[in-house]
């Protein structure tokens, strides 16, 4: 009996970038009907294989197999010829354009937009992430827009899927249900290469789990035959820090003075609906206030009031000067890619800045900013697009705290980073508190949102409340909103 050739191979795959080695000999094996989990620190390789794998990169040395034959892919479309589809971690969306539109772009059909409609309604039902075809994307959450990206690989007909943190910015429910189908969709015959850095929820779906670290394959193994331990151990190797653990919880401090004060306030969207009838709360400083909201109820709007960057439609607002904010699309909202450390660093307070720029005391901000918060980046001159998901992240919190704010906003601030990263970022926004920062922090991730907050307050029907910190009474506080 012959056994089936494995349905992709990437074999001792090398990528350099100048002096950067970002893959060193990575090799992986993916088969029919399993889900296959890749592991790894940030910057430890894994969405440079997997960007190697569709296309949108090639690589220095090593070979790509499909189905046991040979095969070189310069662009994403002879990829999607060959049955691999992509949803990266940082969406390719066309604002402008309606859902409908953004599918059918970059399609080998006719441009059909009711036959695009069509098939986005049923992959949405089986799937379980609804969209609306006609919405715009410039109105859509991050969150569905996400939903946006896995729908348009699906309606090209992937037999392999590359799913790079799809469960980041969904809900719990939402979560579930793409990862229902994404076990149906293995069991039917198709292959699913998952990146995700929660432990439990990897075992929970994947057959085979591979681990990189520094560029290298250090673990491939049976699901079935690893423990989140022995995950953690392979990804972080000997310099694993255990007394950094995102699992300690946090200190409790006598709370302060009131820092960000909102009363009675009402706040609209882009297209002009009301998200928050009513909002009076408080934030002391030397506390950090979590908020809990399912997607859409309307917290987006309620950072960025409190961020300072919207005006409500009505009510009172009381802020410092110079509130600190970190959103959760960093791409879109919090850097310059294409500009060095340094230029980024000087996007804090740019808007009141005058005269001349001190590049020198940037740069020295800069690098100590690399050192404090373990960014790793050769130095501050390095343009901000060669950094990995995870140290962006880091440098874009490290930046917003680097002249000790009165208070900070953030916003999924450990989406897509890894174990040590998370830790690295819970640490810094307990530090804040501790040295008296007034925080508010919103993750989807309710348990995170548990874990770090000192008070929560539910965001829901328009209306923010305090309910206590009852896991169970949050979770049916926030459901309110859906009703």
């Amino acid at each position: 009996m012959t056994t089936a050739a494995p349905r992709l191979a990437l074999n001792a795959i090398s990528r350099h970038f100048g002096k950067v080695s970002a893959l060193d000999g990575a090799s992986l094996t993916a088969n029919r009907g399993e889900v296959h989990a890749i592991l790894g620190e940030n910057g430890a390789g894994k969405s440079t294989l997997m960007k190697i794998a569709y296309g949108l990169d090639q690589p220095n040395a090593g070979t790509i197999e499909i189905d046991g034959k040979r095969a070189v892919f310069r662009t994403p479309r002879e990829a999607m010829a060959l049955g691999i589809g992509m949803v990266q971690q940082h969406f390719a969306l066309v604002d402008a354009l309606t859902v409908a539109e953004n599918v059918a772009l970059g399609g080998t059909d006719t441009f059909d937009l009711k036959a695009t409609a069509t098939t986005i309604r049923r992959l949405s039902e089986a799937s379980g992430l609804g969209l609306d075809p006609g919405a715009r994307v410039s109105t859509l959450s991050v969150g569905a827009q996400q939903r946006l990206e896995i729908i348009k690989a699906l309606a090209r007909d992937a037999k392999v899927l590359i799913l790079d943190e799809p469960t980041a910015v969904l809900s719990p429910i939402e979560a579930k249900h793409l990862l229902d189908w994404t076990r149906r969709f293995a069991d039917a015959g198709g292959t699913v290469l998952l990146i995700a850095h929660k432990l439990r929820e990897i075992l929970s779906i994947a057959d085979h789990v591979t681990v990189l670290r520094r560029g290298k394959t250090v673990l491939t193994s049976s699901a079935r035959d690893v423990t989140e331990q022995m995950l953690a151990d392979a990804m972080l190797g000997a310099t694993r820090a255990t007394s950094r653990t995102p699992n300690q919880a946090p200190a409790r401090i006598a709370r302060g003075t009131p820092t960000l004060i909102l009363t009675n306030v009402a706040t609209r969207d882009e297209l002009g609906v009301t998200r928050i009838t009513d909002a009076t709360l408080s934030v002391n400083s030397g506390e950090i206030v979590g908020i809990a909201a399912i997607e859409g109820a309307g917290q987006r709007e309620l950072l960025r009031v409190l961020a300072g960057r919207l005006v409500p439609a009505k009510g009172t607002v009381r802020l410092p000067e110079g509130v600190g904010f970190v959103p959760e699309d960093r791409h879109r909202d919090a850097i310059v890619l294409d500009a060095t450390l340094t230029e980024n660093l000087a996007l804090r307070g740019a808007v009141d800045r005058r005269g001349l720029m001190p590049w020198k005391t940037l740069d020295g901000i800069a690098n100590a900013l690399l050192r404090i918060r373990d960014v790793r980046a050769v130095d501050e001159h390095v343009v901000m697009r060669t950094l990995s998901g995870g140290n962006q992240q880091k440098f874009v919190v490290g930046r917003e705290l680097a002249d000790s704010p009165a208070a900070l906003v953030v916003e999924n601030p450990t989406r897509g980073l890894d174990i040590r990263a998370t830790a690295d970022v819970h640490a810094a926004l307990r530090a804040a508190r501790d040295a008296g920062t007034a925080v508010v922090l919103y993750s989807s991730d309710l348990d995170e949102v548990l874990l770090l907050s000192d008070r929560v307050l539910v965001v829901a029907a328009g209306v923010v409340r305090d309910v206590g910190s009852d896991r169970d009474i949050v979770g049916l506080a926030m459901l309110d909103a859906s009703h």
